[in-house]
């Protein structure tokens, strides 16, 4: 479901912020479990669906957007402590080349590739989340679902007439009926659009409070209109669910006259460029796609472009080449992305990491190592997360096709920053699963299963969880006693009766529907 284009499903706070505009509604209909329990029926068929992308650099990129915008909502009063705790507060990116992003009852944000692709800088890009979370923060799901059950005597006095017109004219008939549903879609469509002017004025307020240049707003507005206008002909604009972006491009411009224009970051302009090469390459455009962004190297005229510019068609033919497994080309332009990211330590960073997902692709475990200078001597809390799930792959395979002191060090420092990470985000799917492969690198079958069944919790595919969890239960069961891992055992079997819990728990859902 489309959010930032069309209908809006969310949320609003349980306490609006002292300063903020009268509610659009007392946000009473469902409750937050009520809310939090639809939205991880969605996301758990969003989480099976083939599209689901997993990728740690774009998903540290999106937080480091998130995670800010979501204290600048705390800050503002637009987001409870009880919101906070029962929502799930998750991002997930999706193989969809449209420009869109969606927000979820409970408290998920799902990002197109495609959004990602087309923003210019974090703050367009931020300004899309603003709006998406200021849909949840106002619980306008809940709102929604409230006034259309206030139109559905309507709809059922409606039906109640046509049946009795039926008698003496069908086209009567049909006639009171499409009145009625008209009368009722109207009233949804224009309850929708002060939703939608409610999350502009909200997400904006938000995106300043967190330090984003609200400039981006308008920007962003720009793009969505350049790309609908194809298909829009700017006519009636009251039979939409969003207002024109025209419209809302002009509200967003007037409030810039109030606000300091913020000066330009070119650090994380430039990483916004290489993040949306990286999101148009992921996204899956087909061979050709790939091509013609590999080509965009050998063009002549490249170094008169800006930086930014630069460093995103170096990186996206040097990801594309890499598709197309054309590794001696893509290694080749490594110097040239070096060199356009000097003096610029976070896009050094991504170049070393595509660096290490070259290796990956070439079979180099070593090599990974080297890119990320994965030394013994390097603590392991200096390694941030796309750094970390790489080097533990990396040398989770070493140490089992070719065992070593060193590598051992390595893994032993990987799986215990790992298990920090998790304690500090326990619904980190792919850090479980990492996690899981070196502990059975390590030779610790049973905490490596538990791991197995942790990140199926995570995923939500509570069958999965059960079975990884029983399987860890009987694998303690043949351990020896003198070597068995009492305490892991106990931890399974704690997590194996959670997961039966909830399972039960589906199925009577399941049964009562």
């Amino acid at each position: 479901m489309s959010l930032w284009i069309t209908p809006v499903w969310s949320q609003r706070p349980e306490s609006a912020a002292a300063n903020s505009l009268p509610a659009l509604g007392d946000g009473s209909d469902i409750t937050l479990s009520a809310e939090r329990q639809l939205g991880d029926r969605i996301a758990r068929e969003l989480f099976r669906d083939p599209d689901y992308l997993e990728d740690p650099i774009l998903d540290e990129y999106l937080q480091n957007i998130w995670q800010p915008l979501v204290k600048g909502a705390r800050a503002r009063g637009e987001m409870s402590p009880e919101l906070l705790e029962r929502f799930a507060w998750r991002i997930l990116i999706g193989r969809d080349r449209s420009v869109n992003a969606f927000a979820l009852p409970g408290g998920y944000l799902g990002i197109h590739l495609g959004l990602i692709g087309v923003v210019s800088t974090r703050d367009e890009l931020a300004s899309v989340m603003a709006h998406e979370l200021s849909h949840v923060t106002q619980r306008h799901i809940s709102r929604s679902m409230g006034e259309q059950a206030r139109m559905t005597p309507f709809l059922l006095g409606a039906m109640i007439l046509g049946m009795l017109a039926a008698s003496k004219s069908t086209q009567g008939a049909q006639a009171m009926i499409m009145g009625g549903q008209a009368m009722a879609a109207q009233s949804q469509l224009n309850f929708s659009r002060d939703m939608e002017r409610e999350a502009d004025r909200i997400g904006y307020g938000v995106m300043a409070e967190a330090g984003f240049d609200t400039q981006g707003f308008v920007t962003m507005f720009g793009k969505l209109q350049q790309a609908a206008g194809l298909n829009d002909n700017g006519a009636f604009p009251y039979l939409r669910s969003h207002p024109l972006s025209s419209e809302r491009m002009a509200d967003m411009q007037a409030r810039q006259q109030l606000q300091t224009r913020r000066p330009s970051n070119q650090d994380k302009d430039l990483v916004q460029g290489v993040m949306s090469a990286r999101a148009r390459v992921l996204a899956q455009p087909g061979v050709d796609a790939l091509r013609a962004w590999a080509n965009e190297a050998t063009d002549t005229n490249i170094d008169k472009q800006s930086v930014s510019k630069r460093m995103g068609i170096l990186y996206g033919a040097a990801l594309s080449l890499m598709q197309l497994r054309d590794m001696s080309t893509a290694r080749a332009l490594l110097p040239r992305l070096q060199k356009a990211a000097v003096d610029h330590a976070p896009a050094l960073r991504l170049t070393r990491l595509l660096e290490a997902e070259m290796a990956f692709k070439e079979d180099d475990m070593g090599g990974v190592l080297r890119a990320l200078n994965a030394v013994t001597h390097v603590p392991s809390n200096q390694w941030l997360r796309p750094e970390l799930i790489a080097i533990t792959q990396a040398v989770a395979r070493l140490q089992t096709t070719t065992p070593s002191a060193e590598t051992s060090q390595i893994l032993a420092k990987s799986v215990s920053a790992l298990q920090a990470l998790l304690l500090q985000s326990p619904q980190d799917a792919q850090a479980w699963q990492i996690l899981a492969t070196a502990l059975a690198a390590q030779g610790r079958s049973l905490a490596s299963l538990r791991a197995e069944g942790e990140a199926q919790l995570a995923r939500m595919d509570i069958g999965a969880a059960v079975d990884r969890f029983r399987a860890a239960q009987d694998a303690s069961r043949k351990i020896p006693p003198q070597m068995g891992d009492h305490i892991e055992a106990s931890i399974v079997d704690s997590r194996l009766r959670f997961a039966q819990g909830i399972l039960r728990e589906q199925l009577l859902e399941r049964q009562m529907r």
